[in-house]
């Protein structure tokens, strides 16, 4: 593996980045034809700054792509300022990172600066790691992706930030808190699958208040089933009732092993570990059409009841 390089350029331009980026190329031998897609992070604090990169990182190993971090600046410096870091080789996962800081009037026009950093005729995709705007399709940034992801789970109030997503949905948006839940969506509805092929009555869906994974699946539920669906607070699990039987999944908080219980069956154990953010922004790459099924979701989260 290539050492890493890391390169700071202070009060510098797009044009001066762009030629260091190319010489840099020219030096390694690394071309960018292979890129699928470019990545464009805008944390909106430095907390999750780094976490976000080594996310981007490990997903591009399978997406190969240029990341484009548009990181927080001063936004009350006095004249317009842009300071930049590119990361190229081992810490650049498949592709370059490109951090930039916007300050005084530049940190309002961050969809211009990017520009000239995309790649031709490759798609855009926008992600916010943690607060992120109201309607995503509206945003500088948002108006360049085809794919906006959003995070609720990094929100400043997770609840309130998943049930926000719907008025601001646009075809294109996800939230990882979706991609959070795939396995524990995957589990249940192979469980109802299964005789006796009876409709679910009503469901419960338990865990920590501040889960909105836990919300958008219960949300889920909602359209999946013509019963009650409840999100409690408390032991984290799921149970679905039918006439002739309950079918419980539960796992520890902090565990990999859940449990799914059936009444007159025998317990099954199964693999079901917290996914990293890093694997969710894998799978949600791996697909740039608009995601329907968490559109229903989110519209069904207005049918869920709070215990």
């Amino acid at each position: 593996m290539a050492a890493a390089v890391i390169i700071d350029l202070a009060n510098t331009t797009t044009n001066d980045i762009n030629k260091k980026i190319i010489a840099l190329r020219e030096e390694g031998g690394a071309v960018t034809m292979g890129r699928v897609l470019t990545l464009v992070i805008a944390p909106d604090t430095e907390a999750v700054l780094e976490e976000s990169i080594e996310a981007a990182n490990y997903a591009s190993r399978e997406h190969p792509c240029r990341i484009i971090v548009v990181a927080p600046g001063d936004v009350n410096a006095e004249q317009p300022r842009l300071d930049a870091q590119i990361r190229v080789g081992a810490d650049a996962g498949a592709g370059e990172v490109v951090v930039l800081r916007l300050s005084g009037a530049l940190a309002g026009h961050a969809g211009n600066v990017v520009i000239p950093f995309l790649l031709p005729d490759t798609p855009v995709v926008a992600w916010w790691p943690d607060d992120a705007p109201a309607a995503p399709a509206e945003d500088p940034l948002g108006k360049l992706a085809i794919r906006r992801i959003t995070d609720a789970s990094h929100g400043a109030e997770p609840l309130a930030a998943i049930k926000s997503r719907l008025e601001g949905y646009r075809a294109g948006d996800t939230d990882l808190s979706w991609s959070r839940i795939t396995y524990w969506r995957a589990l249940l509805a192979a469980a109802i699958d299964l005789a006796p092929h009876e409709p679910v009555r009503s469901a419960v869906v338990s865990g920590l208040a501040g889960e909105p994974a836990l919300d958008i699946l219960a949300g889920w539920l909602a359209t999946r089933i013509e019963g009650t669906v409840t999100r409690a607070t408390g032991e984290l699990k799921v149970e679905l009732t039918r006439d002739s039987e309950t079918i419980t999944l539960r796992r520890p908080q902090d565990g990999t092993t859940a449990t799914l219980q059936r009444t007159g069956h025998p317990d099954a154990l199964l693999p079901l570990a917290r996914r990293a953010t890093r694997d969710c922004l894998a799978e949600d790459l791996r697909r740039l059409d608009p995601d329907e099924i968490y559109h229903g979701a989110l519209q069904g989260l207005a049918q869920v009841i709070y215990a």
